[in-house]
């Protein structure tokens, strides 16, 4: 991503949060989480009353993302596969995944989406920061060589989906999307209805 974005990633992911709607006591969900990076920028929207749950297969990751982590009570880590079904005990007001959807198989893919319906409240809101659909061709070459090359398999499998329809079929609506980067990255808020 930092290839896309022209080194910008920070400042980047810093305005896709601004828009997450995060109110001072929402309990956020975030699914491969990685570094923590991301839920300690959510944190800074959050008062003592809100909360942070990261989500990571990796034991590495973990590690990162407890040391990022460690001066807010309020941010925890779960090592945790999402690509499996689950039902956590707290419900959230909104699940956040960033750059990992388009990285499953497509059927892995509706998992990781039926998780984040699973674990919302009634109401609460999925956002989904990944590519956009686009073509790969259309792409200019400057962008197209880089993604082609160092993207997975999978990526191009993403980027043909229409991903509000299958939202729709697992029960999200009320669709609002926010594009950056000529329109290639989307930031994707689903409604649980």
């Amino acid at each position: 991503m930092n290839i896309m974005s022209v080194g910008f990633y920070a400042k980047f992911i810093g305005n896709a949060i601004s828009k997450l709607e995060i109110s001072d006591e929402d309990y956020i969900l975030d699914l491969g989480c990685g570094t923590g990076r991301n839920a300690c920028l959510m944190r800074n929207y959050l008062s003592e009353k809100g909360f942070i749950l990261g989500l990571d297969v990796s034991e590495g990751m973990g590690k990162q993302f407890k040391k990022k982590a460690r001066n807010f009570k309020n941010v925890a880590f779960k090592n945790q596969r999402i690509d499996l079904p689950f039902s956590l005990e707290d419900k959230f007001d909104k699940v956040f995944i960033s750059f990992v959807l388009h990285g499953f198989p497509h059927e892995v893919r509706k998992t990781i989406i039926n998780n984040a319906y699973e674990n919302l409240k009634p109401g609460g809101t999925f956002w989904i920061l990944d590519f956009n659909e686009f073509v790969l061709m259309d792409m200019p070459f400057y962008y197209r060589i880089p993604f082609v090359t160092i993207e997975c398999p999978y990526a191009f499998d993403f980027i043909e989906r229409d991903w509000k329809k299958i939202l729709k079929k697992s029960g999200f609506n009320n669709f609002i999307e926010t594009l950056y980067l000529k329109s290639y990255v989307r930031l994707l808020a689903a409604r649980k209805a």
